[in-house]
């Protein structure tokens, strides 16, 4: 009896919580998306928690799915970095862009937090974020992906994701640095060895890769099961060796997009494909719906300066920067107009998914309190919901006089 009222609770949670998933992309084109998918599934989610309706709550089956969905935002956002990219001298720049970024974020975060160095590091974390998974949806509708600024903001993106999570493995730790540096080494090596060692095998025996191959088309779905199997396989690493999932989500799709890429380049968009419909058909509405309703909009509103500050903060100390950059330094980014460079700065401000991830570990240790972390939230869906907005405003080309007419 007692299983089957846990069975009830489970599916009454998920019953709503895919209802919201359902709702949330017709509220997006309803609003002509200027509103994204994503913020409206943290709005929703606010509406249908236990801070608002109280029609649906974490439990903890709902939770493991949650980090799921966490796990394949993540992995996505891997698949579409190009490693080559971020090894050229727009990437050095960038990753150098980053660092300077991170710095004032800290610096800014020590002034705020009376020098206490851990909370400066989440608000310097959380600041400097770049929402790459969340960006790409709105960079393929807005028609840039391919241009100049799209890949500049894929690069800034790349880092703006790994960085900080790398910062979360070091900084946000129990262990000493030099112990959490090693321990970052150890999953680096053993990360390699996971995805190289079945890719290796593959090429050894041409016969079981193409059997794999030719079963990827049918009910086996062979290459997403073993897509999925790396993922998960990288995140219980990073999860017994107490560093973030998401760490081992998102090289988890950089070593396998590299590996594709050198072995079968053919299947890369395929397999992308089948993922995202994986990903975005359930669990990563479930990551952003929990998400949201974690948010207690009221205690939100109660700290409304501390929310619109961590906006400004984000801002200054990762769009300015970004900015700064673009405008008095040589990057190599390709862009050529100030309103482009603008808006490059406004995307590399958009954060949310490292925000939630950044204060979840903050505020489950007992760093910020869950209200903070509420704001906190809050700001990231608000960046996401204005800055993707004003940039692609910004980088629309005006029509030369009498085009519309030809």
């Amino acid at each position: 009896m007692h299983e089957s009222t846990i069975l009830i609770e489970n599916l009454q949670s998920m019953w709503w919580i895919a209802a919201a998933a359902v709702l949330a992309p017709v509220l997006a084109l309803l609003t002509r998306r200027t509103i994204p998918d994503v913020v409206w599934l943290l709005v929703l989610g606010m509406v249908i928690g236990p801070h608002a309706l109280g029609l649906a709550e974490s439990t903890e089956a709902v939770a493991f799915l949650r980090e799921l969905g966490l796990g394949f935002l993540f992995l996505l956002a891997g698949f579409e970095v190009n490693t080559s990219d971020m090894r050229s001298r727009a990437g050095r720049s960038a990753a150098l862009t980053w660092l300077l970024c991170v710095g004032l974020g800290v610096g800014a975060g020590l002034l705020i937090a009376g020098g206490d160095w851990q909370v400066a590091a989440v608000l310097g974390i959380a600041a400097t974020s770049t929402a790459l998974g969340t960006l790409l949806p709105i960079l393929k509708d807005s028609g840039v992906l391919g241009a100049p600024l799209g890949k500049a903001t894929m690069i800034h993106g790349a880092f703006g994701e790994l960085l900080p999570v790398v910062a979360m493995s070091l900084l946000l730790t129990t262990r000493a640095t030099i112990q959490a540096a090693a321990v970052l080494v150890l999953f680096a090596v053993l990360a390699v060895v996971i995805v190289a060692v079945p890719a290796r095998l593959f090429r050894k025996v041409p016969l079981l890769g193409r059997a794999f191959a030719a079963a990827s088309d049918s009910t086996m779905q062979t290459i997403v099961r073993i897509t999925v199997w790396v993922m998960i396989s990288l995140m219980l690493l990073t999860a017994v060796l107490e560093l973030d999932v998401a760490l081992g989500a998102f090289a988890a799709g950089l070593l396998l997009h590299a590996a594709l890429r050198g072995g079968a380049p053919e299947h890369v968009e395929e397999i992308m494909h089948k993922v995202e419909v994986v990903g975005f058909g359930l669990l990563i509405p479930v990551f952003f719906l929990t998400s949201g309703m974690s948010i207690d909009v009221l205690a939100v509103l109660g700290v409304w300066p501390l929310l619109l500050g961590f906006v400004g903060m984000i801002v200054v100390v990762r769009g300015l920067p970004v900015l700064a950059r673009e405008l008095w330094t040589s990057t190599r980014s390709g862009l050529d107009t100030t309103r482009e460079k603008v808006a490059l700065g406004l995307y590399a401000a958009t954060g949310l998914p490292i925000i939630v991830a950044v204060t979840q570990i903050a505020s489950s240790s007992g760093l910020i309190s869950v209200t903070v972390a509420s704001a906190m939230v809050t700001g990231g869906a608000i960046t996401v919901l204005v800055f993707p907005l004003l940039a692609s405003r910004l980088s629309q080309r005006p029509q030369a006089p009498g085009s519309a007419q030809s």
